[in-house]
C-alpha cells in the first residue's frame, strides 16, 4: 500500500513524526499524509498524495514544507517508487482551528505488491 510506504519513508527521513490521521494530542510540529486520488493504466499505478506540514508559526510550516519537498524528491530511491513529481504546494492554514500548515501535493507512480 503506497500510503504505508510513504508514511514509513517520511518517518525515517524527517525530524518530525508523520501520521495518516490527526493525532489525539497534536504536537507542535508534524506532517499529515493523505492519498487524495489514484489511477491505474496498463498495470502502472499512480497516486496523488497530499502532505500537510503543521507548525507553531507560518514560517515554521513553510520551512517544514520545504523539508517535506526535499525528502519526497528522494523517495524514488525506494524500489517501490519510480516517479515522484511535485504537483503544487501552498499555504493551507486551517481557518477553523487557526493552526498554521502548508500543503504539498505529489503525483507518484509506483509498484504495488
Amino acid at each position: 500500500m503506497i500510503e504505508k510506504i510513504i508514511l514509513d519513508y517520511l518517518n525515517e527521513n524527517l525530524s518530525v513524526p508523520a501520521y495518516m490521521e490527526e493525532p489525539e494530542d497534536p504536537i507542535e510540529e508534524y506532517v499529515l499524509l493523505e492519498k487524495v486520488g489514484s489511477s491505474e493504466n496498463d498495470h502502472i499505478q499512480s497516486a496523488t498524495v497530499a502532505v500537510q506540514s503543521y507548525a507553531a508559526s507560518l514560517y515554521g510550516a513553510a520551512k517544514l514544507n520545504g523539508k517535506v519537498k526535499d525528502a519526497m524528491s528522494d523517495i524514488i530511491t525506494l524500489d517501490a517508487v519510480n516517479r515522484c513529481k511535485l504537483n503544487s504546494d501552498y499555504n493551507y492554514t486551517d481557518g477553523e482551528t487557526k493552526r498554521y500548515r502548508y500543503q504539498a501535493v505529489f503525483d507518484i507512480t509506483f509498484y504495488d505488491d
